[in-house]
């Protein structure tokens, strides 16, 4: 059976890792923590191809304990009792060293079932999620746990991983290299700081490289076509997937075209367009609202269209839809009203109606004031009178304040100008 390239260079010692300077580093947390040789209860958290097995077989490697491994996506209860079991024979007199890769696709009970083995040390728990763990694993596993997030590697490491990659496997398949300019970098910037997928890319690039007696020849072109849209890092029902659309909206918020173009682009990439048409929609409501009540009309017309159109065309309407929303001025107004009168009846329930609001035109005989003695605006001038229409107890409350922007403000004005005549 053939091991991947990926598996055959993985590296050996930390030193050897590429990336997490900030974990590994020297005098760095994690690699302070491993060099002590007291290993306590971990949860390694990040996206795939980061690093997080190889740091947990580096630090089994270099323990007595027995080290066992599961992945959340097959292991069973009884493979876990399995483990705890050999915690108690000869070969786990030491201790065992469970990894247990996706744990987050474990039950709750399947969890529970470890906790008194690592609360009392027979099993040391090294566990690596995708997910964030805090929404994923069960609280008391995260509680006996120290909890380090790897970070996507960055481009200047990955090429030192892909050119002994592609130095490794020349060696294997005994040819000289002649790489032509920009591949390396092609294929670091493609992977999405995911070293696994730049070495399984390093791999297919040697595969279908041209060979010329005993020089293998690998071409930008061909690199090109094997790492295209390699650098899609995307699950719609994962952290990514909520981190986009969170980027997206603050960037909007923020009035930068440029990035909310590009997150835009991403969801579209991933071919999501439902998610961000129902983004879109929401910002134009929360975050442009009444500084221009218009862009919602417009915003509705272009997600219609791009669902109508579908993809490729459905690129052009959202990509209007995301730089007019960008560019418009902003009010949040409307939804702080929203939000302060929902706090009022969170404290105070239902507070009851005026008489003269009630849809009742006769009093029984509890009433103290007969009739209903409501006043009818549109027979006064300028369609206004003033009258109560709060509930008493929360009749002075001020809910919504005009926002500073030429819409708001010329409403204001003219609210102001009929208002203060009595």
């Amino acid at each position: 059976m053939s091991v991947p390239l990926a598996e055959r260079i993985r590296p050996e010692t930390l030193d050897d890792v590429v990336g997490q300077r900030a974990l590994l580093g020297p005098g760095m947390p994690l690699r302070r923590i491993i060099e002590s040789g007291s290993i306590p209860n971990m949860i390694f958290y990040g996206p795939s191809g980061v690093g997080k097995t190889t740091v947990a077989r580096i630090i089994a490697e270099n323990t007595n304990m027995l080290m066992r491994k599961l992945n959340g996506t097959s292991a069973s209860t009884a493979d876990i009792k399995e483990v705890i079991a050999e915690s108690n024979s000869l070969f786990g007199y030491n201790g065992v060293l469970l990894y247990l890769d996706e744990i987050q696709y474990l039950n709750k009970k399947q969890q529970q079932s470890l906790l008194e083995y690592i609360e009392n040390g027979s099993v040391t728990l090294i566990s690596s999620t995708t997910e964030n763990p805090y929404f994923y694993v069960y609280n008391a596993i995260i509680s006996r746990s120290t909890v380090f997030e790897f970070k996507p590697v960055e481009v200047s490491d990955i090429v030192f991983a892909i050119k002994r990659a592609f130095e490794l496997e020349a060696k294997r398949l005994g040819g000289k290299l002649d790489i032509e300019n920009g591949v390396v970098e092609k294929i670091a910037h493609g992977c999405g700081g995911d070293v696994r997928k730049s070495i399984n890319t390093v791999e297919l690039c040697m595969l279908t490289a041209e060979r010329e007696n005993d020089l293998l020849r690998v071409s930008l072109e061909n690199a090109s076509k094997l790492s295209q849209r390699s650098n899609m890092r995307y699950d719609r029902a994962g952290d990514e997937h909520y981190d986009i659309l969170s980027a997206l909206q603050k960037s909007i918020r923020g009035s930068d075209e440029n990035a909310a173009i590009h997150y835009a682009a991403r969801l579209i990439e991933a071919g999501d367009i439902i998610s961000l048409c129902r983004r879109l929609l929401v910002i134009a409501a929360e975050d442009i609202g009444l500084a221009y009540p218009q862009a919602i009309a417009i915003v509705k017309a272009c997600v219609d269209s791009a669902i109508q159109l579908g993809l490729p065309e459905a690129q052009i309407p959202l990509a209007e839809a995301v730089i007019l929303l960008a560019t418009s001025p902003k009010s949040n107004s409307a939804n702080e009203a929203v939000q302060a009168a929902l706090a009022d009846l969170k404290e105070h329930g239902g507070a009851g109606f005026p008489r003269h609001l009630q849809n009742k035109h006769f009093d029984g005989e509890e009433a103290t004031v007969r009739g209903q003695h409501y006043l009818y605006p549109h027979s006064f001038e300028n369609h206004w009178v003033e009258q109560q229409y709060l509930p008493d107890e929360l009749k002075d409350r001020v809910y919504y304040h005009f926002g500073e922007n030429k819409n708001e403000q010329a409403a204001k004005a003219y609210w102001e100008k009929i208002k203060g005549k009595k």
